[in-house]
């Protein structure tokens, strides 16, 4: 039996503690901690849990019954307590965005890889039906080499929103919707795509006077082989519409899940090509249903690997890469330059303190509230509706 610690008592971790709990075979909550313990009290009401509650995340790290920890805190601490628990021993799931620079997603490599434990970076989305499928079309290569990507990360968020105490600022939240909305879009057109060779990107912030980071953000990757991909990171986009197309030479599909192909008439235009449309069908079609889906298939994954069934499939080395990605699109809007990747110690915003440095404030943040009486999170439209 895994024996589980969940660090954080917001609004995510209630996603965390579901998700293990469909696993009662396998793991148990025994410790929550939270720099507001009542939080982690209603928790253990609301959710029936056997779990001891600390104010102080050490001294649940100090356990040695606790094997796994969950890491759902604010972004500005993700480095610090996922590297105490693995110096402490644990395997550590730590919540979206890795961290707020790539220095500390490097630190955080370092001591998975001396600590022997397992370090795995939340991508929820990965684990959906839609997405594998998606994963096993463009690998077939049916479509041809991929020209063009388009990623629409749009979601909405009210003015209130920015008035949390940690949000809104470079050095709490470490970015706005580039960062802590996108970066699921990012991770999938990464996973799927690879890393562009360089990113020319703009930022603004639009409809958020009382946050420092941006609430919109247009980005366009070129890679190597001339093929472009453009991104919008959006809080500002009404009805959440979220999409991810991939043009490939032969077809495009996407998620939501849509297939079209084309062959050349004599003249150039295009006319269907229906046969490939069903044949990567089919391939689409084929492909089993996962058992569990987001946070659920992502804790199934850890447990699994901690059991030495599998290697995890989104490690620290993956969390790095989609920060850099994001990183270069802070670096390329703030200094208003194309950014070539792969980045690294040499770069303006690869620390903490270069970011706060170089990256554009928009404007000073104006209120802060501890917390609001309200933690519901609505979700914008599914991608694969």
């Amino acid at each position: 039996m895994i024996k589980v610690g969940i660090i954080g008592s917001g609004s995510i971790s209630n996603a965390h503690i579901r998700a293990y709990q469909q696993f009662p075979n396998d793991c148990q909550i025994v410790a929550l901690s939270d720099i507001y313990p009542e939080k982690s009290k209603q928790q253990v009401l609301q959710h029936e849990l056997n779990a001891e509650v600390y104010s102080d995340y050490n001294k649940l790290l100090e356990r040695n019954d606790i094997d796994l920890i969950s890491v759902c805190t604010p972004p500005y601490t993700h480095a610090e307590i996922a590297i105490a628990g693995l110096n402490a021993g644990k395997h550590v799931l730590v919540e979206k965005p890795m961290a707020s620079s790539l220095e500390e997603c490097d630190a955080m490599n370092e001591a998975a890889e001396k600590s022997g434990k397992i370090l795995s970076v939340v991508a929820q989305n990965r684990f959906t039906n839609p997405m594998m499928k998606l994963k096993s079309v463009l690998e077939t290569g049916l479509m041809g080499d991929i020209v063009h990507t388009q990623v629409d990360s749009y979601w909405w968020r009210g003015h209130s929103y920015y008035d949390l105490w940690w949000r809104g600022t470079w050095e709490k939240e470490g970015g706005g919707c580039t960062l802590n909305h996108a970066v699921h879009h990012l991770d999938i057109f990464r996973w799927m795509n690879g890393m562009p060779s360089e990113i020319t990107a703009v930022m603004s912030n639009t409809s958020h006077d009382n946050a420092e980071v941006e609430d919109i953000s247009i980005a366009i990757g070129r890679y190597e082989n001339g093929a472009l991909a453009q991104v919008t990171s959006s809080v500002v986009h009404h009805g959440e519409e979220q999409q991810l197309i991939f043009q490939g030479k032969k077809a495009r599909v996407s998620v939501p899940w849509k297939v079209k192909a084309s062959t050349s008439q004599e003249n150039g235009f295009p006319k269907p090509n229906p046969e490939l449309e069903e044949e990567l069908q089919k391939v689409y079609e084929s492909q089993p249903d996962l058992e569990f889906q987001g946070h659920a298939g992502q804790i199934q994954d850890v447990l699994s690997a901690i059991r030495g069934d599998k290697q995890i499939l989104v490690d620290g080395k993956e969390g790095r890469e989609t920060l850099e990605l994001i990183t270069a699109i802070f670096q390329s809007a703030s200094l208003k330059q194309t950014v070539n990747l792969p980045l690294d110690e040499s770069s303006p915003f690869y620390t903490r303190e270069g970011i706060l440095q170089n990256a554009t404030h928009f404007y000073e943040k104006t209120t802060s509230i501890e917390n609001f009486s309200n933690s519901e999170i609505t979700l914008g439209r599914k991608m694969d509706s």
